[in-house]
């Protein structure tokens, strides 16, 4: 098995569909079949089970699939190796972040990024998906949950406290919730992550018992955009609130956990000068929010 059809082949062994693995490769589908029927005919054993769940393992798959790990992991740290002894300022940089922080501050620096240095790309994947660094599907995470990988170097860009928000039209409509009310008759946007991980949801320490939840979302600019258009009351970090122009409930309460923001690459890519570039304009540009809020 060579290290092309090790990738076609950890594709389908992690994803389980043919439309998994093609997405995953930019390849189609018919591509990835026939790839793997021909490594089958090639090793002579059958690697997979066709099941109407998808594609699983067989046992000889599953021996394969740790013998194509270690392939990957040799090619990933021989790529990192040389690519962090590059001096070239072009070429491509993949960045991975959420929606909000894509349009609030990693898009700014693209822009400063490409007026200083046009021959250097980026590729944005604005996602709440949690891309794997170490498999080098990008080459920086801006990330609002610190990772423990001991591979990985770590800068926090931004701490802000989470707020309780609602737009001006929704107030002149409702009034504002009291305090100790369980949000009672009110109208309530969640983030539905947190909705669907936490036993008792809370708002600011609020329980939202006594409130109607009228949209779960699953991105952080999908709350703001909820409650922007006045559809309930939401829970968002101050500096979103402030920028989206929102009213700020019971400035004194807030929720335990703040917002905070981690910008996470590969120690031995953190040198590569178009990573490096990257990375200067990114921190330059929360810097200029963080002295404002």
């Amino acid at each position: 098995m060579n290290w092309d059809d090790a990738r076609v082949f950890l594709a389908l062994g992690r994803e389980q569909t043919l439309r998994g693995a093609a997405r995953t490769l930019h390849v189609d589908q018919a591509t990835v079949g026939r790839r793997i029927a021909a490594m089958e005919r090639g090793l002579g054993s059958t690697l997979f089970l066709r099941t109407s769940g998808g594609y699983l393992l067989t046992p000889a798959g599953e021996a394969a699939f740790e013998a194509a790990e270690r392939m990957e992991a040799s090619a990933i740290e021989l790529m990192r190796r040389t690519q962090g002894l590059d001096r070239a300022l072009s070429g491509e940089v993949r960045l991975t972040t959420t929606d909000s922080l894509a349009v609030d501050f990693i898009i700014p620096a693209i822009a400063r990024l490409h007026a200083e240095h046009p021959d250097v790309s980026v590729v944005l994947n604005s996602s709440s998906q949690l891309l794997n660094l170490s498999r080098r599907e990008a080459d920086i995470a801006i990330r609002t949950q610190k990772p423990e990988n001991p591979d990985l170097t770590l800068k926090r860009l931004a701490r802000w406290p989470m707020g309780l928000f609602a737009a001006q039209g929704y107030l002149d409509s409702h009034g504002a919730p009291e305090p100790g009310s369980a949000f009672s008759g009110h109208d309530i946007v969640m983030y539905e992550p947190y909705l669907t991980e936490s036993r008792e949801p809370t708002l600011v320490g609020e329980p939202i018992g006594g409130g109607r939840i009228v949209a779960a979302v699953n991105s952080s600019m999908m709350v703001r955009r909820a409650i922007g258009a006045g559809l309930g009351i939401g829970e968002i970090p101050l500096y979103m609130g402030q920028q989206d122009g929102l009213v700020h409930l019971w400035p004194e309460r807030e929720r335990g956990k703040p917002y905070e923001v981690w910008m996470v690459t590969h120690a031995d890519l953190r040198h590569t000068a178009r990573i490096r570039a990257v990375i200067d304009q990114v921190v330059e540009v929360f810097a200029g929010v963080m002295a404002t809020t």
